[in-house]
């Protein structure tokens, strides 16, 4: 407003640090205002007095003059960290209710300036003030036998312990980091030289805290990187996991497809030997016609069949064998050997119907001749 910067020789433009610049800040005050309500007696809701605080402000000064910020780059950079520094320490006091924050240029420090809006519904401000905030606790609560002055004074006490501790609290996290004391040596009564010679602390205290703060930070980039390589190396142990336990389980299924191969083909094998041992008992068979009174005519007779026996049981011999050799060509093999089994079964029939035609007028006589 410009009846409160009748100070200012040249009033400049508010630059806006965070949040709403003025005009919006004015909108958003005023609107909230408006909405406002107070519970009265009753339980009534009323508009809210009209000489009530509805806005809280911080007012944040730097050491430096303008004129040392405007030439020397090395004091522009520290006022722009004590900025920094400031707004998020605001932040931490007051959080979404600070809405604005404004720096000031048209004066002989650098400054800014922070305001509060209050969230209650009744929109007081009163209680963002710490000191207030305290006198009130105290003010609200008298001791039994405490008379008014005692009272008074007690409520005194809190709201300067209160502002004490707060200010503590910003040059603990402002001012230190910022190289800045945190009472003028005016006050204190200071010589020069020993004002000199806090500053010279002062800034001591600010590049220890500037190396600590350095340190910390890379300290907290080294633990993250060893964060996010051990989250890699977890990610990959997981996937070798994975790739383990395919393999496994690819391994089981490949060691249970070759056992029931060589369950199969061991299958086929006896299978065979079967059919070899047919192949013999022909044999025996065979031999035992030479011996009976009508084998040359039997035999001249079956030779051609008996041959063609022979043939089939030296392929069956040889299917056998290849059969124990390659494993893939199993139910091919016993697919033939059963087909030579089928036909040396017929052929074995067909022996026996011959057999039947010539034994009986051979052999009948002779046993009637031992038994008369």
């Amino acid at each position: 407003m410009p009846s409160a910067s009748m100070h200012v020789k040249a009033p400049g433009t508010p630059m806006v640090v965070a949040g709403l610049d003025p005009d919006a800040l004015r909108a958003l005050h005023d609107d909230r205002a408006a909405a406002a309500r107070q519970e009265v007696k009753g339980g009534k809701l009323r508009a809210i007095r009209t000489d009530q605080n509805t806005l809280a402000t911080v007012i944040l000064s730097h050491p430096a003059t303008m004129e040392e910020y405007g030439s020397r780059p090395e004091v522009a950079a520290d006022v722009q960290a004590w900025e920094r520094r400031s707004v998020a320490w605001l932040r931490d006091q007051y959080g979404d209710q600070l809405v604005s924050v404004i720096r000031h240029e048209d004066e002989s420090h650098p400054h800014v300036h922070a305001y509060i809006l209050p969230d209650g519904p009744d929109m007081k401000a009163g209680p963002l003030h710490p000191g207030f905030r305290a006198k009130a606790g105290v003010t609200a609560a008298p001791r039994p036998g405490e008379d008014e002055k005692a009272h008074a004074k007690r409520a005194n006490g809190a709201y300067q312990e209160a502002m004490r501790a707060w200010l503590d609290d910003y040059h603990r996290k402002v001012g230190q980091p910022s190289g800045l004391l945190r009472i003028g040596p005016g006050k204190r009564h200071l010589t020069r030289a020993a004002w000199h010679e806090e500053k010279r602390q002062a800034a001591a205290l600010k590049e220890t805290l500037a190396k600590a703060e350095t340190l910390k930070a890379k300290g907290a980039a080294f633990v993250d990187r060893t964060k996010e390589e051990a989250a890699k190396l977890r990610a990959d142990a997981a996937r070798r996991a994975d790739a383990a336990k395919a393999a496994e389980a690819s391994a089981r299924k490949r060691e249970e497809t070759a056992r029931g191969a060589m369950e199969k083909a061991a299958r086929d094998t006896k299978a065979a030997k079967r059919l070899m041992g047919l192949g013999g008992a022909l044999r025996g068979f065979w031999d035992g016609l030479r011996k009976s009174k009508v084998a040359a005519r039997i035999r001249e007779e079956l030779r051609p069949t008996v041959e063609r026996w022979q043939r089939a049981e030296a392929a069956a011999a040889a299917r056998a064998v290849a059969e124990s050799d390659r494993r893939q060509q199993a139910e091919k093999r016993a697919s033939a050997l059963l087909a030579s089994a089928a036909e040396l079964g017929a052929q074995r029939d067909e022996l026996r119907v011959r057999l039947a035609r010539y034994e009986p007028a051979e052999v009948a006589p002779v046993l009637t001749r031992r038994h008369p």
